[in-house]
């Protein structure tokens, strides 16, 4: 039962740095939704935020239980089990930022107390939303083969994890998402280079239904380049996700002159600025009023943990045989 008022959903955001108060701020010019409190173990941070926004701010994120009906968790992914653990628990729904947690026994664990709990959890896989995947979604029947390439220049808010949660997880979801199928087999490789954790990855990864996927992510690259290329039997999609734009390849009559491929038609689509973590709150907010299933659900989120785990397994082991 949503204890709002005047069908108004009562939010809080726990955590609220450099990603939180983003959330904080998309929650708090939502005409449906009143930001009850920020929670941050920073004071200063959490007085700061809390007092643009006009809402209350604490240091301990429990004093919000009670208070709030759903409350994003923007917390190093370290403390998101705890976390959610406490306010799932408590009756309250949750938008988890990603990675959902740090193992895929904690995932199935909040994934169970949701499901008793009759409560939603949304992860903050923030990819889904943006208009050029948006776009794409009837465009993508079953592809074949996948490469994508999330590469950027070096930065060192998010080397506590590696490239695989940082970067890499957010093409895992939407490949998941794409291809709809079990895994069959992967391979992969990576190494740290500046940092303590993996900083280059790739993953060959192969699905029970024939697709493979080619997956590569990089936080030393001298350039920045966010791109996924989807090949199937009636044509190709590329999306160039910081720019906001596709090209659809696709068989049609003769073809045309200006495309690349013979026998082919090719379109190019570019999207205006979009506020993709806007969309996701609204999204998430639905969700809980609606009390309907999350676009980006507990279960897709333990998925894409699940496969980025194997992933890093396999570099760790691969680095450990050289030394």
């Amino acid at each position: 039962m949503i204890h709002s008022t005047q069908n108004r959903i009562r939010a809080g955001v726990v955590g609220v740095g450099h990603l939180g108060r983003w959330h904080a701020e998309k929650y708090a010019g939502l005409d449906n939704v009143d930001l009850v409190a920020v929670a941050d173990t920073d004071a200063a941070q959490a007085n700061a935020v809390a007092e643009k926004l006009g809402t209350r701010a604490c240091t301990d994120y429990r004093e919000l239980i009670g208070d709030v009906d759903a409350v994003s968790i923007a917390v190093p992914t370290g403390l998101h089990y705890e976390v959610a653990k406490v306010f799932l628990e408590s009756g309250v729904d949750v938008l988890i930022e990603k990675p959902i947690t740090t193992t895929v026994k904690q995932a199935d664990e909040l994934i169970a107390i949701a499901a008793d709990q009759e409560k939603i959890i949304q992860v903050g896989h923030l990819e889904r939303f943006n208009p050029a995947v948006v776009a794409v979604r009837d465009l993508v029947s079953r592809p074949v083969f996948i490469e994508s390439n999330r590469l950027s220049v070096y930065q060192p808010r998010g080397t506590d994890v590696s490239v695989v949660h940082d970067l890499m997880i957010h093409d895992i979801d939407l490949i998941l998402h794409f291809v709809k199928s079990d895994i069959r087999y992967c391979h992969a490789l990576g190494t740290p280079l500046v940092s303590d954790s993996v900083d280059i990855a790739n993953a060959h990864i192969e699905f029970a239904n024939g697709a493979v996927a080619n997956v590569t992510a990089s936080r030393i690259s001298g350039k920045t380049e966010r791109k996924i290329r989807l090949f199937q039997k009636d044509g190709y999609i590329s999306i160039d996700f910081a720019n906001r734009s596709i090209i659809h390849i696709r068989q049609a009559g003769d073809g045309e002159e200006n495309c690349p491929i013979p026998g082919m038609h090719m379109e190019t689509r570019s999207f205006e600025q979009a506020d993709a973590l806007r969309d996701e709150i609204i999204s998430f907010v639905h969700a809980v009023e609606t009390r309907s299933e999350p676009q980006v659900s507990g279960r897709m989120g333990r998925d894409a943990l699940s496969l980025a785990v194997d992933i890093i397994g396999q570099i760790d082991a691969a680095m450990a045989k050289v030394g």
